[in-house]
This record gives structure tokens, C-alpha cells and sequence, in this order.
């Protein structure tokens, strides 16, 4: 039976840890202060933000959010960000997404202060991590890459297999798995005999959005396996890419769905505001 990573007491420890934080920042009156932009009314994109400034909140970094029309102009959006890129008092800019189809999200990134890029999207972030420099990390791979280190799990010279090749979550984490020395693997839609491939992994990292994806004979006995997935079933059930009650019986570590992956995401991304508020503020 496997040992259940447990995101949810680790973010809380990673939360405390950033308090603290904030609480010396506060001594020198300095404080950490985040900005959210949201185009649209997208539901899921509402609970994220509520998630996100609750957590602020209890931290004590301060939050703002900018909730614009899905029909704005795409001038409009980069106005906007070169107006937060410009006020010294805001030290994090989060654009949400997903954002309208008329946007373009990768302009919108790419407009962003990289010092304030807290979500690790502008290019010259992703740039920094591939040649492993000092650089802010996308919430959910550092999220995962915090989980391992935890949990003593070994990565260099692991065989890690990543299901997913997203922007947010699949290659980024494939450049922090490559940094601390694994061997990874990438599969995605078009990848022949998945099976054959995941059942060699040491470590399996799902993040394709399909419930109970990852099957018992997936996964061979003793390897770890983070799932990432979020899936609401027709009954109202939310469960994650792997088949949980079978896939723990042969892994050697789990994380659950909720309360692994998830909670990590927003202590990351806490963790990155403060990170950019020292930069900033040591100018």
C-alpha cells in the first residue's frame, strides 16, 4: 500500500513559512502586494481567485483583482498590465486563464514584468529555467518538484514519465525534473504504446485531464505517481487522472485528488510573490 503524499499539510507548513516571511518584510515596511487580472466570467477562473486572495489574506501579502469585460480589446488587456508593471507598490501579476479566444495569451505573458511574473510564464522565465538559472517556476511544477524533495524522493537518474505537454504543467515540469538530473520522458495525445512506456517509470506524472486514465497495470510495482488531474464526474464526484483505489495498492507513493497536487499550486505561488517583492524591493 502506498505512502499518501500529502499536499494539503505541506502547503500549510509552506504557508506558515511564508507568514514568517512577510511578517520580517512588514519590519521594514514592506508589503508583499499581488495583482489578479480575469478576463470573462469563467466559473472555475471565480474559485481560483477566491482561493487565491483568501490565502493572501491569511498570509498577509496584499490583493488586488481586476475583473475586465470578456469583450475588451486586446490593447486594453496590455494597457492594463503596463500600467501594474509600472506601480511600485504591486510586486505580483497573475493573469488567469484560460482568457477569451480573441486575446492572445502569449502577448499578454509576454508583456508582464518578468521580476513581477510570479506564475513563471514570460519568456525570459522559461528561458532561465531551461539553462538552470535562479528564475520564478510555474506554481504547479514547483508545486510537484517541493512535494518529491519533501517525500526524499530520489530524482537523479530517475526514469520519469510525464502524461501531459502543456505549457502550464507538462514541459515546465519536464525542465525541473531534467535540472535535478532525472531522465524524463514526455507523452501526450499522439504518443504510440503509452502503456509500455509508463510501465518502465520510476515516477509517473499525470496531467492530461482524463478521470482515471492512469489504470493499475500502468504502473509498475513501487513507482511513485503525482497525479495533477481535476475531473468532475456526471455524478458530481471530483476525481484525478489516476484510478486511485487500485493504482495505490501497487505504487510506493500517492497523491490524492483532493488534497495533493492542488493545495501545493497556491503556497507556490505565495511563495513566488514574496520571492519578487525581495528582488523588487532590494533595488
Amino acid at each position: 500500500m502506498a505512502t499518501i503524499i500529502n499536499g494539503k499539510e505541506l502547503s500549510k507548513k509552506i504557508r506558515m513559512q511564508v507568514k514568517e516571511k512577510v511578517q520580517e518584510l512588514n519590519k521594514e515596511r514592506i508589503k508583499p502586494k499581488l495583482a489578479v487580472i480575469m478576463v470573462g466570467e469563467d466559473k472555475a477562473s471565480k474559485i481560483y481567485l477566491k482561493n487565491k486572495s483568501k490565502a493572501c489574506n491569511e498570509v498577509g501579502i496584499e490583493y488586488e483583482e481586476f475583473i475586465l469585460n470578456e469583450n475588451i480589446k486586446m490593447d486594453e488587456l496590455l494597457e492594463l498590465i503596463r500600467t501594474l508593471n509600472e506601480k511600485k507598490d504591486i510586486h505580483g501579476i497573475l493573469l488567469q486563464s484560460p482568457i477569451p479566444k480573441h486575446l492572445d495569451i502569449y502577448k499578454a505573458f509576454q508583456t508582464i514584468d518578468y521580476r513581477k511574473d510570479v506564475d513563471g510564464f514570460h519568456p525570459i522565465n522559461i528561458g532561465r529555467l531551461v539553462l538552470n538559472k535562479q528564475t520564478f517556476i510555474s506554481c504547479t511544477p514547483y508545486g510537484i518538484i517541493k512535494m518529491l524533495e519533501e517525500y526524499k524522493i530520489q530524482l537523479q537518474g530517475a526514469n520519469v514519465v510525464i502524461l501531459g505537454r502543456s505549457n502550464i504543467v507538462g514541459k515546465p515540469l519536464a525542465q525541473c525534473l531534467l535540472n535535478k538530473d532525472a531522465t524524463v520522458t514526455i507523452c501526450h495525445s499522439k504518443t504510440k504504446n503509452i502503456e509500455e512506456i509508463t510501465k518502465k517509470a520510476d515516477i509517473i506524472i499525470s496531467a492530461i485531464g482524463k478521470p482515471k486514465y492512469v489504470t493499475e497495470n500502468m504502473v509498475k510495482q513501487g513507482a511513485v505517481v503525482i497525479d495533477v488531474g481535476i475531473n468532475r464526474l456526471e455524478t458530481g464526484e471530483i476525481v484525478g487522472d489516476v484510478d486511485y483505489e487500485k493504482v495505490q495498492e501497487k505504487a510506493s507513493y500517492i497523491t490524492p485528488v483532493p488534497g495533493g497536487v492542488g493545495p501545493m499550486t497556491i503556497a507556490m505561488l505565495l511563495n513566488n510573490v514574496v520571492i519578487a517583492t525581495k528582488h523588487l524591493e532590494q533595488k
